[in-house]
């Protein structure tokens, strides 16, 4: 509704995959796609020779420590088995957020890049499980607690305001590092339709039907 009132038509086509989103846009059949945060819109540029940029963030999606078999993060017990994500930058974010749980500590300057190697206390010798992003909510019946990306919290309809123990707090969390940005070709950085269709992602209206769908486990950035 917002863009139609600027005149401009809005044909939305969905993917099944995170690679053919940015392949199809660096070929010009699309115009813009939003899926991806910063950090992967780089990564995929040195890999694959494309030439995309971001136009604008538009949200991002806090981490949390969920419950499986105990409640609280006070009744861990001692060799608690604990899932995170086993991938890059998720299994760092899984074990910075554990860290600020208090329940291990990783080494000094260990950021975006940890890994279970830079743990230097583990005071409560807990079981840190890697294991793939999306295997973590089907296995917390089976462990102690597990770390979950927001969107496979959802998945399992969880809340990670409501339902985690403990959460990834605003834009200068690790979450904040990992804005879900609206992507255009680098070609196409000026043109007026794309400038309309980040506007209207950023409107106020965007705004409060993100917040009122997914009430805190999809969090929009705040207008410049």
């Amino acid at each position: 509704e917002i863009l139609k009132e600027k005149g401009y038509e809005l044909e939305i086509r969905e993917f099944t995959d995170y690679v053919l989103p940015n392949t199809t846009l660096n070929a010009k059949d699309i115009d813009a796609n939003y899926f991806q945060h910063q950090p992967y819109l780089e990564k995929f540029n040195q890999e694959h020779n494309t030439r995309i940029i971001a136009l604008g963030g538009i949200h991002y999606e806090p981490m949390g420590i969920y419950p499986g078999k105990t409640a609280t993060l006070e009744d861990l017990p001692e060799g608690a088995k604990i899932a995170i994500p086993n991938d890059g930058t998720n299994e760092a974010r899984a074990l910075l957020l554990l860290e600020k749980a208090g329940l291990i500590k990783l080494k000094d300057g260990a950021d975006l890049n940890a890994t279970v190697l830079d743990i230097v206390e583990n005071p409560k010798k807990l079981d840190i499980l890697e294991v793939e992003a999306a295997q973590v909510a089907i296995s917390l019946q089976d462990v102690d607690l597990g770390v979950l990306n927001g969107n496979y919290a959802l998945g399992i309809g969880l809340n990670v305001v409501e339902d985690s123990l403990l959460r990834e707090e605003g834009l200068d969390s690790p979450a904040g590092k990992f804005i879900n940005v609206l992507a255009v070709h680098a070609d196409d950085a000026n043109r007026e339709d794309l400038k309309a269709l980040l506007e209207a992602l950023k409107s106020e209206k965007v705004r409060q039907f993100i917040e009122e769908k997914y009430k805190g486990s999809v969090v929009p950035v705040p207008a410049e």
